[in-house]
């Protein structure tokens, strides 16, 4: 799965989720996954196809951020449904890839979507704690690894964008440099990749064009 089908997803999230959330709760570093305990329960239908969908959500983020986080699912024809509300601005999702993104990120997802340079008014944060499965590390626009777009697939990580791109500049961009990088750089989609484990957890973290 690409990062062009995470973004239209994001995108997609903005609608099914368009009520005001309550304000943005403070979050802390930590990368505990959440117990099933820690979490709100599901809503709807209660089915365990929509509880194994939360948990598997939730996943993505730590326990503080996913127990009041709201969850959406994608369904046929790449509509959103909400499977359960959340307070805290947050939104997870568990397919077509597991994350949960905040205010900011979902702005990020709706900018890429139309094309247009992302609207960022503070630190946005997006966790992806159960990794993902791949994206050019140039061309925020490509769908599939090419010899040249520096098709990445990234361990457990965090995503940060910064209203000012200005400070990025001093930031690696190569994935196998240990440590943070800037993945998008000299684009408006540019922001910061931190890997919570190392790269070669996930295998080869540098696809082979098909």
């Amino acid at each position: 799965m690409t990062r062009f089908v995470v973004t239209t997803a994001i995108s997609a999230m903005l609608v099914s989720c368009s009520s005001a959330p309550a304000p943005q709760e403070a979050h802390t570093a930590s990368t505990t996954m959440p117990a099933p305990s820690a979490t709100m329960p599901a809503t709807g239908t209660g089915t365990a196809h929509e509880g194994d969908m939360v948990a598997m959500a939730l996943s993505a983020a730590p326990a503080d951020i996913a127990a009041h986080a709201a969850v959406v699912e994608m369904g046929e024809g790449g509509t959103m449904k909400e499977i359960r509300p959340g307070t805290n601005g947050w939104v997870c999702m568990a397919h077509p890839e597991v994350m949960c993104l905040d205010k900011q990120w979902q702005e990020w997802g709706a900018a890429w979507m139309a094309k247009r340079a992302p609207k960022i008014t503070g630190m946005g944060v997006g966790y992806m704690l159960r990794g993902d499965q791949g994206a050019s590390n140039i061309d925020p626009f490509a769908t599939a690894p090419t010899a040249d777009n520096e098709w990445v697939v990234s361990p457990p990580h965090i995503m940060i964008v910064t209203p000012d791109l200005k400070q990025l500049d001093s930031l690696p961009t190569d994935p196998k440099s240990g440590g943070p990088w800037v993945m998008f750089k000299s684009t408006p989609y540019a922001h910061i990749m931190v890997p919570m484990a190392p790269m070669g957890a996930t295998g080869s973290h540098t696809a082979d064009a098909k």
